[in-house]
């Protein structure tokens, strides 16, 4: 018998803007249903929304939710009727001296950087295992393999990521469900808002193919992740015009 697989649906979380509003568009051009997220930008997020129903014909649902909160995370599945690939994309970045973090916004950045991969991915793997296949792609960091100075929390988030797509790959493979993460260098996004330009000129100084990632170019290797072959697990792919080789 001839195995049939399930209708291509997608949830992308924090795609308003950036990284998952590429990825996003990526994936309605492609034909996916989705379910989008975020935690503030409302109006962008079902401006978003609406615009790839109408130019992809697609169905798109838009659902507020903060994804560092494990409540709110079942709340946004009881939405959710099946699953065929999850994006954890949501993140957010702190930028000072480690002792000069105070406890709630270190719980708060490693609940939405890392907690959130545990409560979204333990809803959505029963929904893949029923199709016996599946992709959960997680968007990382370079500082997760390198770490940062004052960017501690954030590099230790993002480690966490790469160690939580490893040990998860092996624990789906034998289901036929892929996890692998994409590790980003500097991507022109608002969470590097915060530097100066004389600031980013240092940093493409510094990054071999003289420029900084574009959010179009995450998602155009998402899309080869997710069509790769079966057997590419597991990884954890690194896109930062060539600055940490």
């Amino acid at each position: 018998m001839q195995k049939i697989s399930a209708p291509k649906t997608a949830l992308v979380t924090g795609a308003s803007r950036g990284i998952g509003r590429a990825i996003a568009q990526a994936l309605a051009k492609e034909g996916y249903r989705l379910y989008l997220t975020c935690r503030h930008s409302e109006k962008e997020l079902t401006d978003l929304s609406y615009h790839l129903s109408e130019t992809y014909h697609v169905a798109c649902t838009p659902i507020v939710a903060d994804i560092g909160d494990m409540q709110a995370v079942n709340e946004l599945f009881s939405q959710i009727d099946d699953l065929t690939l999850l994006v954890n994309n949501a993140g957010v970045s702190h930028i000072g001296l480690l002792h000069e973090m105070t406890a709630e916004e270190w719980q708060t950045l490693m609940n939405v950087n890392l907690n959130a991969l545990f409560y979204t991915c333990r809803l959505a793997v029963p929904m893949m295992l029923k199709h016996h296949e599946g992709k959960i792609i997680n968007i990382s960091s370079v500082w997760g393999n390198a770490g940062a100075s004052m960017e501690v929390a954030y590099s230790a988030s993002k480690g966490g990521v790469n160690a939580f797509t490893k040990a998860l790959a092996k624990e789906l493979a034998p289901s036929g469900i892929q996890v692998n993460a994409i590790a980003c260098g500097i991507i022109d996004t608002d969470m590097n808002r915060c530097f100066s330009e004389e600031e980013l000129s240092a940093l493409r100084d510094e990054i071999p193919a003289d420029r900084i990632g574009q959010p179009s170019e995450v998602a155009s290797l998402l899309l080869a992740v997710v069509n790769a072959p079966s057997y590419l697990t597991g990884q954890v792919i690194t896109l930062d015009g060539g600055w940490t080789a």
